[in-house]
């Protein structure tokens, strides 16, 4: 039910704006009167320039307002950013009849799926060989996948499944598009391009410098400690190969220490006395 201030009856519920800082050429979008995103959807989510390629873009880390409903029935693309934050970004995408996103799971991010169109049917579990949890979803839905779980979504019905997903944190480089989920497979195995900048499984190099930076200097404490190298370079691959399955560096390297710790790995004490 939508919810209607008192006073303003013939208040259109929904309010959409551009980013409250125009350094971007973008302008703001004013509520329409209610009956009036009827007459003329289209200006609805286009800028006063009518520059139809503005309307669904990535318009993060900046204050912004949509009519989430309209803006992903409006997606036709298998993955679009619509904004991309710190902590948190939102996509759009649109399943084709019979096609899946593809069983994934992502190790540190818990996501949210809304069904805005259409209907489908979701899996998740444990393992990707045990998807014990299966709900039929619909116009409506809405999905809490936690950290950790592999799942899929996939489009049983005989439209296109039109659904937005938030992710916490982001799980996509900002301005993400993907047309089709062959792009979006592509990009994913390491060769999308994103910004002007190389994209390998969902950062540009540099990107990847930083976020690893703990690791480079957990390396070096181990040098100063005159650990010695065989010992650091068995760790620290393991670590970077923890990192590219999804792992944060701080947990790749919390589970490396351990295996050494706890002898599950008999070679990496055997090396660190060496």
């Amino acid at each position: 039910m939508y919810y209607v201030p008192n006073g303003y009856p013939n208040q259109y519920p929904y309010y959409v704006n551009g980013p409250m800082y125009n350094n971007r050429g973008q302008s703001v979008h004013w509520a329409y009167p209610y009956g009036m995103e009827h007459a003329n959807r289209y200006n609805y989510f286009c800028p006063s320039n009518g520059n139809r390629s503005d309307v669904l873009k990535d318009y993060g880390p900046n204050p912004y307002v949509v009519n989430i409903n309209e803006a992903t029935k409006q997606n036709n693309t298998y993955r679009t950013a619509l904004w991309t934050g710190t902590h948190l970004q939102v996509t759009l995408m649109s399943l084709n009849v019979g096609e899946d996103i593809g069983l994934e799971m992502h190790p540190d991010v818990d996501q949210f799926l809304r069904i805005e169109q259409g209907q489908g049917i979701v899996q998740m579990g444990k393992t990707k060989d045990n998807l014990t949890f299966q709900r039929n979803v619909f116009d409506d839905s809405a999905i809490m996948i936690p950290a950790g779980t592999w799942h899929n979504l996939t489009n049983t019905g005989n439209i296109p499944l039109k659904l937005y997903s938030i992710y916490a944190p982001p799980n996509h480089p900002f301005g993400t598009v993907h047309v089709t989920k062959a792009d979006a497979m592509a990009g994913e195995a390491g060769g999308a391009q994103g910004n002007g900048n190389t994209v390998a499984f969902g950062k540009t190099p540099d990107e990847w410098v930083r976020y690893t930076e703990f690791l480079v200097k957990e390396g070096l404490e181990d040098v100063k400690r005159g650990i010695n190298a065989t010992h650091i370079l068995q760790e620290f691959i393991l670590m970077g190969v923890l990192v590219g399955k999804g792992y944060s560096p701080e947990k790749a390297y919390e589970t490396v220490e351990e295996w050494e710790r706890t002898g599950e790995s008999k070679l990496l004490q055997q090396s660190k006395n060496m």
